[in-house]
């Protein structure tokens, strides 16, 4: 017989799949949302800053008809209000859970791996929260089963048996590990690879990056390879672990938590939240939502995510705190 926990774990590979690619035989007609303003909900009883930091103010774009192959062709989603979020069964930081530790899984080689340093100022600024990065731990020498993958032969690890080993390791303070990788994942024998896969209920989650270098596809690096493969891997942390804090996929603007069903719609996903989403994660962390931008902003400065950068400049504009 097959447990809750099992289950859920598996409903999570599934989730997780999300820039994989899965192919059907015919798109799904996506099931009817709410409206944007109904998801975001009542700003009535909030402070004059919060209201303001949770309205459009015409900086995010609507989600377009979903593509043949795209998530929400295959994948129907009604979208997740705040008021939902708000009745749905979740964990948040609290007094003595509130940091978030990355592990990086095997080696991180500068020049062909996003920076660790970069990795955890992200996940502080994107979350509000104290992000670590602990020692490196050696797959092998922690007897992490592995397999060629048998359709281009790329070495793999066992998601499933890295929870486990995070779930050991969670730290008393931490409200979530997070692994992180260059190594390919797969979530089952016969599952061909997965780019994450995470457990809220333990509050752990495993990443790889190593699908986001062009180089994994035998494609030549550039002068902006290491670049891309920071905001890939920026996008795919934040997203996941965003699901860790009770997020689900977002149906109501262009939004970091949108589902993608392959690497292109990942891409397109920009790097910030939504105003429904923001609310969800402000709700649980309780953070300044302008100086949370505003962390952001230099982070984007510092690593060259132009796009982004302006976007964030924009924004701040709005929120009526100009950026320096």
């Amino acid at each position: 017989m097959v447990g809750p926990r099992a289950i859920g774990r598996l409903l999570l590979a599934l989730a997780a799949l999300e820039v994989v690619g899965i192919t059907m035989s015919a798109a799904i007609p996506p099931k009817s949302a709410p409206s944007p303003a109904e998801a975001i909900g009542s700003l009535e009883a909030l402070p004059p800053g919060l209201r303001r930091a949770f309205t459009p103010l015409g900086d995010f774009a609507p989600l377009p008809e979903p593509g043949p192959g795209d998530w929400l062709a295959h994948h129907p989603e009604p979208g997740q209000t705040f008021d939902a979020f708000l009745r749905s069964a979740r964990h948040r930081p609290d007094a003595r859970r509130q940091r978030l530790y990355l592990l990086p899984l095997g080696d991180f080689v500068p020049g062909h791996s996003p920076a660790l340093a970069r990795l955890r100022e992200f996940t502080a600024a994107f979350f509000g929260l104290e992000a670590e990065v602990l020692p490196a731990l050696d797959p092998a020498a922690s007897a992490l089963p592995g397999r060629r993958n048998p359709y281009d032969g790329h070495a793999q690890l066992d998601a499933h048996a890295i929870l486990g080993l995070l779930e050991r390791r969670l730290p008393a303070d931490g409200f979530a590990l997070l692994g992180l990788t260059m190594v390919d994942l797969y979530p089952d024998p016969a599952w061909n690879f997965v780019f994450g896969l995470a457990s809220p209920a333990e509050r752990v989650g495993v990443f790889s990056f190593a699908r986001y270098d062009p180089a994994f596809y035998g494609e030549a690096r550039s002068q902006d390879t290491g670049k891309l493969l920071l905001q890939r891997s920026c996008k795919v942390l934040a997203h996941e672990t965003g699901h860790l804090f009770g997020l689900e996929h977002c149906v109501f603007y262009r939004c970091l938590m949108n589902g993608s069903n392959h690497l292109a719609e990942s891409d397109a996903r920009p790097l910030h939240l939504c105003p429904v989403c923001l609310r969800k994660l402000q709700e649980s962390v309780g953070f300044d939502p302008t100086a949370r931008e505003r962390h952001l902003l230099g982070f984007a400065r510092r690593v060259g995510v132009d796009d982004e950068a302006r976007w964030l400049e924009r924004r701040l504009e709005h929120l009526g705190s100009a950026p320096d």
